[in-house]
């Protein structure tokens, strides 16, 4: 496979939206938690308040990541041959579209000012309950896509490993 070695900003990038990424697939399976069973009202608070906090930390980061894999993506284009190669292209950008439509209509679906860790306060982007509610089907819905999506990269990642593809070398910071 034709691979350019990713940067140490890229690699940091990459495991910070990692973690996000996860932390986005458990609050949403704490969500539905919260909604089928009954939970603390503090308990629900919380985890929305670290939910929105953390993610909306991501959104400058995540625009940062975006940019330079996009620049990447030119890059390796252009000598881009094999099948899965492009497939592995096709399935990154699905990734990065999945996840801004998550951090987007994460903005859009809050029904309140968004507190980032009590530090910072972003007024409410939308007040009609019809839109609020919308984005929030749709976020529920591109969470799922996010997770399957993430599920399967993880697998692609095991497989060109067991295969002797050392493709996880590549993201890992050399010591």
């Amino acid at each position: 496979m034709n691979t350019l070695p990713y940067t140490g900003v890229e690699r940091s990038l990459h495991w910070f939206s990692a973690v996000i990424i996860i932390w986005i697939i458990w609050a949403l399976d704490s969500g539905f938690y919260v909604s089928l069973f009954e939970v603390s009202m503090a308990l629900k608070g919380l985890l929305t308040f670290i939910n929105i906090s953390l993610t909306t930390v991501l959104i400058p980061f995540f625009v940062v990541r975006v940019s330079l894999a996009a620049w990447r993506h030119v890059l390796v284009a252009r000598t881009a041959r094999l099948p899965v190669e492009r497939l592995a292209s096709f399935v990154h950008g699905l990734i990065y579209l999945v996840m801004s439509i998550v951090l987007v209509t994460g903005v859009l679906m809050m029904d309140q000012v968004i507190n980032v860790f009590d530090l910072v306060f972003i007024p409410q982007p939308l007040e009609d309950p019809y839109w609020i509610s919308l984005f929030f089907r749709m976020h529920v819905f591109a969470c799922i896509v996010l997770a399957v999506l993430v599920a399967l990269h993880v697998c692609a990642v095991v497989k060109h490993e067991i295969s002797g593809r050392r493709v996880l070398a590549n993201m890992w910071f050399k010591r």
